[in-house]
């Protein structure tokens, strides 16, 4: 018991010592006013939160978040081939690349992956 009261108290001290250390040691900064302000997706946050917001930037992010989330649900499928019935992981797989690929035909033939009218 008198262990881990010394071991606590000795990390203790060493925490606070090299927090005093990396205070007096650290460089200082001056801040401006550019360094201080939030940078929000190159969106001022001082000016009104109104401003027209584009609907293909937005369309265009979220059909990316689709896609990545994609690669995450087919990155362990050779492990899964590995521990199942071989034919049934490749259709079920199959038919995930499918619909992915139909959704995509439909975004493409919709027009909405043209950033440029």
């Amino acid at each position: 018991m008198v262990g881990y009261f010394i071991c606590l108290t000795f990390s203790s001290f060493l925490s606070v010592l090299f927090w005093v250390i990396s205070f007096y040691l650290g460089k200082r900064s001056f801040l401006s006013i550019e360094k201080n302000s939030p940078f929000e997706c190159g969106f001022d946050p001082n000016l009104s939160a109104r401003l027209p917001f584009s609907m293909r930037f937005f369309l265009l992010a979220v059909l990316f978040l689709i896609f990545d989330v994609e690669i995450v649900l087919l990155m362990p499928i050779p492990l899964v081939m590995f521990f199942s019935l071989w034919d049934s992981v490749v259709f079920l797989s199959l038919g995930f690349v499918l619909v992915l690929l139909v959704g995509l035909f439909h975004e493409w033939h919709e027009g909405s992956l043209n950033w440029v009218y």
